[in-house]
């Protein structure tokens, strides 16, 4: 049996995307069975970003869009909103792909409370039918990267201009709308937290 080393946090601040995008490759695919799993703690500045399941789209407000490797539809990244990156060896941990998702939602909603929920068919967390955060992951030999993206104090008016997750109209939200105290990097401290706790006990 293969130990699991320690998880190591890392804190990058505002980061582009591409190149933090270009660096989780590069760590995934250099990553060996003693490499230590690492949680990225970061802000984006504004882009939107196309998982594998978005069709191509044009937005008028001048934002980027950016095809990922990741999971999912179409959302927006900017500054306020807490974006975790789990670089993750799941095959060591013997995880499986549906069970991290689901402990990476839990995560949010144990820091959210009660009146944060999943939607059925839709990976992310809800609040009353609003999307407080998305999630989309990939898995590249059993190692996990990408994660989740938690709007904790932003401008949200970005969202508007696409169909967030590939749902016309589906409303969003952020914590600081919910009463939960705190600043992004704060949050983002509190969930990189709550999903060591689930990965120590997956």
């Amino acid at each position: 049996m293969t130990l699991v080393t320690d998880i190591v946090i890392k804190r990058l601040g505002r980061a582009e995307y591409l190149p933090t995008l270009e660096a989780m490759r590069r760590f995934t695919r250099e990553r060996d069975d003693s490499t230590a799993d690492e949680l990225w703690l970061l802000q984006h500045p504004p882009v939107y970003t196309l998982g594998q399941g978005a069709a191509a789209v044009e937005v008028a407000n001048g934002i980027p869009v950016i095809a990922a490797d990741r999971g999912g539809e179409i959302t927006y990244h900017g500054p306020g909103q807490v974006v975790l990156y789990t670089l993750v060896d799941l095959a060591r941990r013997s995880i499986k792909v549906k069970a991290f998702v689901r402990l990476l939602e839990q995560s949010v909603i144990d820091l959210i409370g009660s009146k944060a929920a999943r939607r059925p068919g839709a990976p992310g967390v809800y609040v009353d039918g609003a999307k407080v955060a998305a999630l989309g992951i990939r898995v590249s030999r059993g190692r996990a990267y990408h994660g989740v993206a938690l709007n904790v104090d932003m401008d949200l008016t970005p969202f508007s201009a696409i169909d967030p997750c590939g749902y016309p109209g589906l409303p969003v939200t952020q914590t600081r709308a919910l009463g939960l105290a705190g600043s992004p990097a704060e949050i983002g401290e509190r969930l990189a937290q709550l999903v060591i706790q689930g990965l120590d006990h997956a």
